[in-house]
Parts: structure tokens; sequence; C-alpha cells
């Protein structure tokens, strides 16, 4: 457990600078249909001042919602477009007075909410934010995890970690909410404490998972791996078909070196509904660490990234597996993998790289060729892709072909003595094929001295 959260407190940090809003909606779909009965004037304004809020010309904007609204008071449209524009002003106490008008006038209304919570996050207002986000969460519950954010800010600790409690029991595991449970207990302090509160917890009610995965996180986080893995061995007894303590479990068997213990949680966890991605390809690069130091496990290794990929959809895996087989010296195993990759990912540069160098490696130039063409559609001016291509036209002796090729890519070539180097060798190639030795006897020379 450890070791993932030593890294989330960075993710944390980027978190708490913005809110994590649930999908942004359109304002208020009031602006065309809800209007009501206005005059042509109204309208005029209102939507000059939409105009000129979509090109940024936010005192505009405001200067025609004010006139607006002295043509039609109350209107809750007008007063959510100018929180919106005092906003992206930064003037957020002239927002709120607005915005909260908004709210007295339309109670519920989530566009109005979201817009009021931006105004008391931004301004940094987090007691005034509190009561607008519990509303929020009450209509859309993926404001929830926001609302313990706030908690946290405002440091009404037992109620973040209730309602986390309470989104886990839900929603199943999750990478950020434990990163936010792990703040209150940094910010409390007290370890004792919180490891009496919750051994009384187990003692009362032994039957509930949360209190002990919490108990083992606290233990975890403490030091105290011992008494980590004893409450997780004591959860498994009390639970048998738990799956978030393979969680902590696999940990702890990695570290005693059981490793037909680690692969046995691995698959319980990597199969869990309970646990997000995220948390899961984590375990995997935990796991894929260990395979580093125990080659034996290796055939245990793809069989774990394959339940990964197939439960969660998820091909990107077989890039780190495939890196993985390079390093082994593996280079049939690993082309395979990063070749599953590239067909979910068509867009990475590396790939293709990894691809097409082994692929020339094994002189399959029909390969090579296809896969360059392929890549210069999406990268058209890597250079790198025209000097393969040009290599596999060689191959194929397609040599006026490679020329042409050869002589583009080196024109999107920039400060790269060691590319220009084989640009020429292969050009030498080229023009030897096409019977002008005069030609490759001059790229020959310039490779040469690129050399020295």
């Amino acid at each position: 457990m450890k070791k993932r959260l030593y890294i989330i407190p960075f993710l944390t940090l980027l978190q708490l600078g913005s809110i994590s809003y649930a999908q942004e909606k359109p304002v208020v779909e009031m602006a065309q249909d809800d209007l009501g009965n206005v005059t042509d004037a109204f309208q005029e304004h209102f939507f000059e001042a939409l105009k000129q809020k979509a090109i940024e010309n936010h005192e505009k904007a405001i200067d025609e919602l004010v006139q607006s609204l002295a043509l039609k008071p109350d209107e809750p449209v007008v007063y959510l477009e100018l929180g919106k524009n005092y906003n992206a002003l930064g003037q957020y106490s002239q927002a709120a007075v607005y915005l909260e008008k908004g709210r007295k006038a339309v109670p519920g209304n989530e566009g109005m909410l979201e817009e009021l919570y931006t105004t008391y996050f931004e301004g940094r207002e987090f007691k005034k934010a509190l009561p607008v986000v519990r509303d929020l969460a009450r209509l859309n519950t993926a404001f929830s995890e926001d609302l313990v954010n706030l908690y946290i800010q405002t440091e009404k600790y037992d109620a973040a970690l209730g309602l986390l409690d309470s989104l886990d029991q839900v929603k199943g595991s999750s990478t950020y909410r434990e990163s936010l449970r792990r703040q209150v207990y940094a910010r409390t302090n007290n370890v004792e404490a919180q490891i009496s509160d919750l051994e009384e917890n187990i003692e009362e009610n032994p039957k509930n998972e949360q209190d002990y995965l919490n108990l083992i996180f606290v233990y975890s986080e403490n030091g105290q791996e011992e008494e980590a893995f004893a409450t997780a061995r004591e959860l498994l007894e009390i639970n048998p078909g738990s799956q978030l303590v393979h969680l902590a479990l696999y940990k702890f068997y990695i570290a005693d070196n059981k490793a037909e213990k680690a692969v046995n949680s691995m698959e319980i966890l990597l199969n869990s509904d309970q646990i997000d991605e995220v948390t899961k390809y984590q375990a995997l690069n935990d796991f894929l660490i260990y395979v580093t130091e125990n080659p034996s496990l290796e055939e245990d290794l793809i069989q774990l990234v394959e339940t990964f990929s197939e439960k969660e959809n998820n091909l990107k895996v077989y890039k780190q597996l495939g890196t993985f087989f390079i390093e082994k010296g593996k280079k049939e195993l690993a082309l395979n993998y990063f070749k599953t990759a590239l067909e979910n990912d068509m867009d990475d540069f590396n790939l293709y790289r990894n691809v097409i160098k082994l692929e020339a490696e094994k002189g399959h130039f029909e390969e090579v060729k296809l896969l360059t063409e392929k890549g210069l559609e999406i990268f058209p001016t890597q250079a790198w892709l025209f000097l393969m291509q040009g290599n596999a036209l060689n191959g194929l002796k397609e040599y006026q072909k490679a020329e042409e090729i050869l002589l583009t890519g080196l024109d999107y070539l920039i400060d790269d003595a060691e590319t220009e180097w084989e640009f020429h060798r292969q050009l030498a190639i080229t023009y030897k094929g096409l019977n002008k030795a005069e030609k490759a006897a001059e790229a020959l020379k310039k490779a040469e001295k690129l050399e020295n």
C-alpha cells in the first residue's frame, strides 16, 4: 500500500487547486426557451452579452447584462450570466452577489449552484462553498468527492471520513479517495487516537470491512507493517470473500517473497469490480518490478496483464510489458506486445519507433515500409520515419523511391548528427543500387565527415 500512497499527495495538491466538476453542462437552459415574455430590447442586450462573453470581452458583456436586468428585474439567467462574467474577471465577491440572488430565484438549479461553487472555491471561501456543494451533491453524486474536499478544507474531518467510507461502500476503492483519506490522517496527526477509534469500531461491529481497511491503511502509513499484515489476515478470516483486502495483501506477500500468494492476490484484485483501473495498474506495476527480480514469474505476469487488459478494456498496458521484455533481451515477445499496444494507440510515436526498430532488425522490410507509411500520416515531419522507410525501400531494392524519401527526410532533420550520418549511409546504398557511383561516393564522404 505504501508505495502507491507516496505518489498520491502530488495528485491531491493538483486536485485541490481546481474544482473536480461533474461534466460541465450548458449554462442554464433558459437562455433561448425560458426567457418568457421579454421585450425586443431585452433580447438585444442579452444576446449581445452572450456574444461579448464568447469573445472574452467580459466588461462589455456585464454592461449589456445590467441593461437587460433593468428591463426585466429578477431574471435568473441574467444573474447567472453576470456571475459567470464577474468570475471570469476574478471579481468573486461581485459574482457572489448576483449568483446568490439567482440561487434564491431558482433553488436547486444545478447550473446556478455550480457557478456559485466556482465563485466561492476560487475566492478561497470554503465555508461558504460547503452548503452549496452539499446541495450539488444531493442533485448529482459526482460532486460527492468535492464535498469531501471541502470538509477537509473546513476541518470537518469526521464528516470527511464518514463520506469517504460511504462512497467506498457504494463505488468501491479509489486512488483519489485514498489520497483524501490520507490528507485527513495527516492533518489530524493523532495516529494513536485513529488506531484506537478504529479498533473500537471493529470490536463493536466486526463485520464492517471498511474499518479493517482503514486500520490497515493507518498502520501502513505509520510504518507498522506487521500490525497492518495481521489486520489484513484478520479481515480475511472474518470475510474470506473480501476483494479489497488484497490491495494490502499482495504487497505483504511480495515483501515476504511469497510468490504464489502474491499472484493469487493479484488475480483477485485485477478481477474485482470494486477496485478502480488506476489502482489496478499501479498494483500491476508493483508486480512487474517484483518479476524483474524473479524471472520465473514471467508467465504469471503475462497472464495478469491479459486479465487486466480484458477486464478494463485497456491495451496500453502491453506497452509496459513490451518494455519489460526488451530489457530482458526477449525481443520477439517485446515485439508482439508492442504491436498489440500500437493497435490501441496509433498516436504514440514511441510505440511506432519500438515496433519499426524491431521489425527492421528482423529484416521485415515490407512491414517497416507499411508501418512508416502509417506513421507519416500521423507524424508527417518525423525525419526518423523517413529514414526507416528509406532503409526498408533499400532492403526491397526500390531505390528510386528510397532516394525521394531519404532526401525529403533530410529536409526535416534538425541538429541530429547521428541520424544525419545514417541518412547519408542509406543514400550511399541507394545510389549504389541506382548505379550512381559518384553520388554514392559523395554520400559516403558526408557520412565519414560526420563520424569525425
